[in-house]
């Protein structure tokens, strides 16, 4: 079956050629899904221009020349210039009998297959995933699935947070309560219950937030005391997803799980290339990148920062190295972010960021596909945690 807004665009053209001869065979179609037919074809608004006729009489000679009987009703011409076509319901059986008729369902395979990376799901590690995490994970999947039956190579790609503030966090509050205290314990019970009590702590207690931060610094730099911690709460947690994912049917596996850490070697080699290429600068003490195009409150460049002043990296950094390997390594012709749209802004700098640095090349897209928030009984977005706001 063919896509009957194309037939009917095809159809259009061939009226036009017909009609008005071939000098005029460029001329868009214009055929659009419509509210007082199933298709409207607009051209001869813009056709009537070039002609120098009334857009209606233009209509009205296009439409006697339209071949359409063998799907369409007669077309009609209404207002300024609009041609309606309502299509036969014998025409509609008919073409819905062939699909069923086909294992491909009348879809033609990719005229060129192009290696898509489709980013979705992506839970933080250590926290329950909620009735919010089935908007990226459900979309996500179905994106990848029919970029599969269209004939591309899919790669789907877990980007798991697993590393930044809400590790050191954690690590840091483990360390407190003892790996064997009945606290720690909750980690494999209720993680939500350790991640809360460690996030109250966090809020209140100012010393031992600023060990958490240093913690991170720790983690990132590769220390093995802290490395070993935090595998130790990354592999409770892929247990927890590995049951999530089976309820749910999606197609995500471990092969699939590319978390933040896995990027991590490339964090200071991307810093060190974007710093000699002049495009991050130093900012109070912070290194960012001010993409052209962004800017804040009175005009001013907005920052995208690469390195926070006390040496650790940030969500940034790691997109950007994410953007490097993907390209680089998976040779990436497309890529979908299934993510919330609250990050579009963040999106579109780091997307920018990369390719003024010349790490997405033309030709190659790089879009977030926005999913909108679930919101809690206070209108306020949900989250796994006690109250509302991030960690960074």
């Amino acid at each position: 079956m063919g896509d009957p807004q194309q037939v009917l665009a095809r159809r259009v053209h061939d009226a036009i050629v017909a009609a008005f001869g071939p000098d005029y065979g460029d001329a868009d179609p214009l055929v659009r899904p419509s509210s007082f037919a199933d298709f409207q074809a607009n051209v001869a608004l813009p056709l009537g221009k070039r002609l120098g006729r009334p857009p209606r009489e233009v209509a009205a000679e296009l439409a006697g020349r339209l071949d359409v009987a063998d799907m369409c009703a007669e077309p009609a011409v209404s207002g300024p210039g609009f041609i309606n076509f309502t299509l036969r319901d014998d025409w509609i059986a008919s073409q819905a009998s062939q699909m069923l008729e086909d294992p491909r369902l009348g879809l033609e395979p990719a005229a060129r297959r192009q290696v898509v990376v489709v980013d979705y799901s992506s839970p933080n590690i250590a926290k329950e995933m909620h009735v919010g995490h089935l908007r990226t994970t459900i979309v996500g999947d179905a994106i990848a699935r029919a970029l599969d039956f269209i004939g591309h190579r899919v790669i789907r790609d877990n980007h798991v947070g697993d590393w930044g503030t809400q590790f050191g966090m954690l690590i840091e509050y483990l360390l407190d309560v003892g790996q064997d205290s009945p606290e720690a314990a909750l980690l494999r019970t209720d993680p939500n219950a350790f991640y809360q009590a460690a996030q109250r702590k966090f809020d209140n207690d100012p010393e031992f937030a600023e060990r958490a931060r240093k913690r991170v610094v720790d983690l990132q730099g590769g220390d093995p005391g802290t490395l070993r911690l935090w595998r130790e709460i990354v592999d409770m947690s892929l247990d927890y997803l590995h049951r999530i994912y089976g309820r749910l049917g999606v197609l995500l596996t471990d092969a699939d799980i590319r978390g933040e850490s896995f990027y991590n070697d490339m964090l200071a080699e991307t810093v060190a290339i974007l710093e000699e290429m002049g495009i991050a600068l130093y900012s109070d003490g912070a290194l960012c990148a001010f993409p052209p195009g962004f800017t804040g409150r009175e005009g001013r460049p907005l920052p995208l920062i690469i390195r926070k002043s006390d040496g650790g990296y940030t969500y940034a950094t790691t997109d950007l190295a994410t953007i490097r390997y993907r390209v680089d390594k998976l040779h990436t012709d497309r890529a979908i972010y299934v993510v919330g749209s609250d990050q579009a802004l963040h999106f579109q700098m780091v997307f920018a960021v990369a390719r003024q640095a010349g790490w997405i090349p033309d030709g190659a897209v790089f879009e977030h596909a926005q999913i909108g928030l679930v919101l809690g009984t206070d209108g306020n977005r949900l989250r796994t945690r006690h109250r509302r706001g991030e960690v960074r």
